[in-house]
């Protein structure tokens, strides 16, 4: 299969409405992949929006995921089938391993099954470290197809892309504004940049993680930023790359699941799909 570098993210979209009219807008503006999760709440929204939008469901990627709390083999599959449901379709072109933790060999071993009986195209994780990718790696017989991860100016996740690309796992970066910290929409560097081709940071921010081969799920709730983020058709310098690069800190700034800490929240989380 075919995936596009750029999708709409809907993570913190909760509103039903906002969500269904926000997928609607980007539906609108071109976009054609658009990523969801169980545990986002939103996926019936995301449906609704599919459904409206008229365009034909073999024309758009929809993504989703398998949370936590429902790791392990007949758990992930009953939540499959729960999220078909609330998105209105009979399949998936591409279903995520949500996180690192749990019984995630279980989901794993569930979504081969579904990828063989051609119920979803493509199959990955999201937020595997580099130890985490390599024991699922050599302990399983298919190779996620996708690493979702957090990837913006600020955490590049170099030494695990190298790793990813050895395999032939495509990054998917996740918070690609960094969810607006460090003042990344402002700052200095990335705003020359931006001048130099009249666009705005968050368009050269999303012009250099897909030059750095990652796909892109850039979130909004605003009509004309999402328009605005799907207008990518400019060029980088190598300096200006360069200067990009350099930004990076080596660290995650958002999520590090090696965090102890992080483990316990996460494990926290439940929600009724």
């Amino acid at each position: 299969m075919k995936i596009p570098a750029l999708g709409f993210g809907t993570f913190q979209i909760t509103d039903s409405e906002v969500c269904t009219n926000s997928v609607l807008a980007a539906l609108k503006s071109g976009y054609r992949m658009v990523d969801t999760a169980a545990c986002y709440g939103n996926e019936e929204a995301v449906g609704k929006a599919i459904a409206k939008s008229g365009i034909i469901r073999k024309d758009i990627t929809l993504v989703s995921k398998v949370w936590i709390q429902d790791s392990g083999y007949g758990k992930t599959m009953d939540s499959f089938e729960k999220t078909l449901r609330n998105l209105g379709t009979d399949y998936l072109d591409l279903y995520l391993i949500h996180m690192p933790f749990g019984d995630y060999y279980g989901s794993w071993h569930a979504m081969a099954e579904l990828l063989k009986e051609q119920r979803v195209k493509a199959i990955g994780v999201c937020n595997f470290s580099q130890s985490r990718l390599l024991d699922l790696i050599l302990g399983t017989s298919i190779v996620p197809m996708v690493n979702q991860i957090e990837m913006h100016p600020f955490s590049q996740q170099k030494e695990l892309r190298k790793t990813m690309e050895e395999y032939s796992i495509i990054p998917m970066a996740w918070a690609p504004f960094a969810e607006g910290r460090n003042g990344i929409f402002s700052d200095s560097r990335i705003s020359a940049i931006a001048r130099n081709h009249n666009r705005t940071n968050a368009e050269v921010i999303l012009r250099f993680l897909i030059d750095e081969k990652a796909i892109v799920i850039p979130k909004s709730v605003h009509e004309e930023r999402i328009k605005e983020n799907a207008l990518l058709d400019f060029s980088l310098t190598c300096a200006e790359t360069e200067e990009m690069r350099s930004l990076d800190s080596g660290k995650p700034l958002i999520l590090d699941t090696e965090d102890p800490q992080e483990a316990i929240r996460l494990h926290g989380i439940r929600f009724k799909q």
